[in-house]
């Protein structure tokens, strides 16, 4: 069975249509300040004219909570990702008020125990737990994979916990089936399917067929 996957970071009517026409499960926009931050009401047309039918993934960070759920409803959103750094509190709100499913990014600790700590204790608020890389002055995006050996740990503390683990940062089609090895349950791709500034068809029909022959091989 193949990982759920997640396309992030559309920033215009093409780069919809292109992950439109994949075999994602989800795709994300950016509501955050970042290269790739979008408009809530161009995402809401872009959506409308691709017919977009994946589950659609808004990405805040630090925001106000009466915002995210203005944007989630007018979209509207199926998944809200945190990526800052959020309270429980406001994961709890957020859950409450817009009815979404809520994931809470957290980073790659050297101490992965550190991480497995958050977890446990953001686990009553939110669906999952979104694992990237941390990189300084960073929040996400930045192209670079943390050390994938984790990623069984952070598997098995999502499934003792019965939320989803979503792995991100530094997947591309040269890496994947490094990645694919450890075994994740949902994995997520920005800058690794990037191509002169847009979504790129060809670099996501190489990962989509390497993901397919690691199914085929593991079965």
């Amino acid at each position: 069975m193949k990982p759920f996957l997640k396309y992030c970071g559309a920033v215009s009517q093409e780069d919809v249509d292109c992950i439109a026409q994949s075999q994602a499960d989800a795709i994300g926009f950016i509501f955050a300040p970042s290269k790739r931050q979008v408009d809530p009401e161009q995402v809401k047309q872009w959506l409308t004219e691709s017919q977009c039918e994946k589950e659609i993934t808004g990405v805040f960070v630090n925001e106000k909570i009466q915002k995210v759920c203005d944007i989630t409803k007018h979209i509207p959103l199926d998944i809200v990702q945190l990526h800052g750094d959020e309270t429980r509190e406001d994961a709890k709100e957020i859950k409450q008020q817009t009815g979404a499913i809520v994931w809470k990014v957290f980073h790659h600790e050297p101490d992965v125990k550190e991480t497995l700590d958050k977890m446990t204790a953001f686990a009553p608020f939110v669906d999952g737990f979104l694992i990237d890389a941390k990189l300084k002055g960073m929040r996400g995006g930045s192209g670079t994979a943390f050390t994938w050996e984790a990623v069984p740990v952070y598997i098995q503390q999502a499934k003792r916990l019965e939320k989803t683990c979503i792995i991100a940062g530094g997947i591309t089609p040269e890496t994947l089936p490094e990645l694919l090895a450890y075994g994740p349950k949902a994995i997520d791709l920005s800058s690794g399917i990037v191509e002169n500034g847009k979504k790129s068809s060809a670099k996501i029909k190489a990962l989509e067929e390497r993901m397919l022959n690691d199914v085929r091989i593991s079965k």
